[in-house]
Parts: C-alpha cells; sequence; structure tokens
C-alpha cells in the first residue's frame, strides 16, 4: 500500500515541499507520495479527521494553519507548545501528534552551513511572529548571550522578550522602524529575519529591514525569506562584508526532521537540498 504525506496551507501554490520531499522519499525507496494541499480554515477539522486513514503517515503544516490544528490532535510535544505552533502531524495506529521542527532546523542550518554557535552571542531578531517565537526559543535553548527583538507593533516584540528574560536570557524589545534599531544592529554577531520583507511576490518585496550601514562585517545575516535565494536584505548584508543565510537550509533541514519522524529512516539531506535548489531554479525561470 502506498503511504500519503503531503503540507497544507492556504495558499500553497509558493510551498516547494513536494520538490523535496518526494526526491528524499524516492531516493530511500519508500513507496510514498507527498501532496501539496489548498486547505480552507473551514476545512481543518474535517481534513484532520481524515488524516487518521491507515495510509497516512502525516503532514507538514504551513501558514495559516499551523495554530488551528492544535485542538485537533491527540498530543503536542514541548517544542509545539513552547512555540504555540505545529508545522509537522505524525500519525500512528489513530493517534496524532503535532510536533515543531522550525527551531532544530534553524539551529543546524547556523551550525552547518555556517558552522555559527549562538552560545554567549548576540543576537537580533527582526519580527516577533510565530517564525520569531520559534527562532527566538531555539537561540534561548543554544545559550545565546543577550536577544533585541524587533517588531512593528511594541507590544508582540515585549511579549517574546519576556518569554526569553523568564529564561534567563537578558532581552529587549525595539521599534523595527525606531532610531534603537541601528543600535542594536551594530552590536550584534547575528541578525535573524523574521518578517515577511522581500519574500517574492509579498508585499514588501523589495523592502528591506537593515541598509548596509547599519550591518556590522562581522556580523552573519540569516534570512528565513527562501524566495528569492538572495533577498533584499541579504544583498544589504552582502555589500556591508557580513557572511549571508538564506532560509532554503532551514526549509530542508526542518523538512528533514519531519521525514525521519514519519518514516524512521535517517533522511537524505544532500538529496532533499538538491532537489530544492533545482525547484526554486526552475521557479526562477519561469
Amino acid at each position: 500500500m502506498t503511504s500519503i504525506l503531503g503540507i497544507i496551507g492556504y495558499p500553497i501554490g509558493h510551498s516547494i515541499s513536494a520538490a523535496f520531499q518526494q526526491a528524499g522519499l524516492d531516493a530511500c525507496g519508500i513507496d510514498a507520495t507527498y501532496s501539496a494541499w489548498e486547505v480552507p480554515p473551514s476545512q481543518i477539522p474535517v481534513f484532520i479527521r481524515d488524516l487518521r486513514r491507515p495510509d497516512v503517515l502525516g503532514i507538514n503544516v504551513t501558514v495559516p494553519h499551523k495554530e488551528a490544528v492544535i485542538p485537533h490532535l491527540d498530543e503536542v510535544d514541548d517544542w509545539a507548545t513552547e512555540a504555540g505552533a505545529v508545522n509537522t502531524i505524525v500519525h500512528r495506529q489513530g493517534r496524532l501528534t503535532g510536533h515543531n521542527t522550525d527551531g532544530y532546523g534553524f539551529l543546524r542550518a547556523l551550525r552547518e552551513a555556517r558552522g555559527f554557535s549562538p552560545q554567549g552571542r548576540r543576537a537580533l531578531v527582526l519580527g516577533a511572529g510565530g517564525s520569531a517565537r520559534a527562532v527566538v526559543l531555539a537561540l534561548v535553548r543554544d545559550g545565546v548571550g543577550r536577544l533585541a527583538i524587533a517588531n512593528r507593533t511594541p507590544e508582540r516584540a515585549k511579549a517574546l522578550a519576556k518569554l526569553s528574560e523568564r529564561r534567563g536570557v537578558t532581552s529587549l524589545a525595539i521599534s523595527l522602524t525606531g532610531p534603537e534599531i541601528a543600535a542594536e544592529a551594530g552590536l550584534a554577531d547575528l541578525i535573524v529575519n523574521c518578517t515577511s520583507l522581500g519574500m517574492f511576490h509579498g508585499p514588501g518585496e523589495e523592502s528591506t529591514p537593515l541598509s548596509s550601514q547599519q550591518i556590522p562585517a562581522a556580523a552573519l545575516v540569516y534570512d528565513l525569506v527562501y524566495n528569492p535565494a538572495e533577498t533584499p536584505l541579504l544583498r544589504e548584508a552582502a555589500r556591508s562584508g557580513a557572511r549571508t543565510l538564506g532560509g532554503l537550509y532551514m526549509l530542508v533541514y526542518q523538512g528533514a526532521a519531519a521525514f525521519e519522524m514519519w518514516t524512521g529512516q535517517p533522511a537524505p539531506v544532500d538529496v532533499m537540498l538538491q532537489s530544492a535548489e533545482k525547484a526554486m531554479a526552475a521557479r526562477r525561470a519561469s
């Protein structure tokens, strides 16, 4: 029996998960298909109920459903509970368990793609939404020394700063557009963009939260946006002499963690990364 996997979102046309997950399954000789499903919010309860079929191994979850799926699951792990969001659902014998692999994927990309450890370092996180929350929790767990969180809505930045403060990390909440941003960027060893600024076909496609003059040459600038491969922020960072890292590595590494939960096999990360890069190149050419 062919097993079923996939990803849900609304919309879902931006996702390249099917390309690299199917490549991983094929490389391992696993008899399974990975599909992308556009599921309106009103259909979430019925869709999640149907995941209990014996041929379903699980799914990935992307915006806007990462929080909405939680009430329909039997169990949610510690990472997902802390993050307040689920991006992976695993089906085992009629039970559905929610996980969040974003933090794992974020840290693995830092270590393996750039050899960077957050321990004892200063970090500036741009944004305070779901992805920023996962990033902040990952940095805190990995021993980051100090955090500054910048967001357009100060209250959300303050809430996230309080979360990290409760875990023993000195944290500061600032405005994404205020004068403090330049000073905090200048002090940062790591700058992480968790906003949608610079995303292809997004409302801020040509925008960058920081200019090259605000980015120190010694910093690593990590943009979670993966389409385009070089965002406006990463171009500015390159001009300043800083090292850069795009979001494709995190996307693949968080997907690889989900792959291993579903299949019980090591994910062929090299194959998955190559397939993701090919999918992105094909989109740029179309």
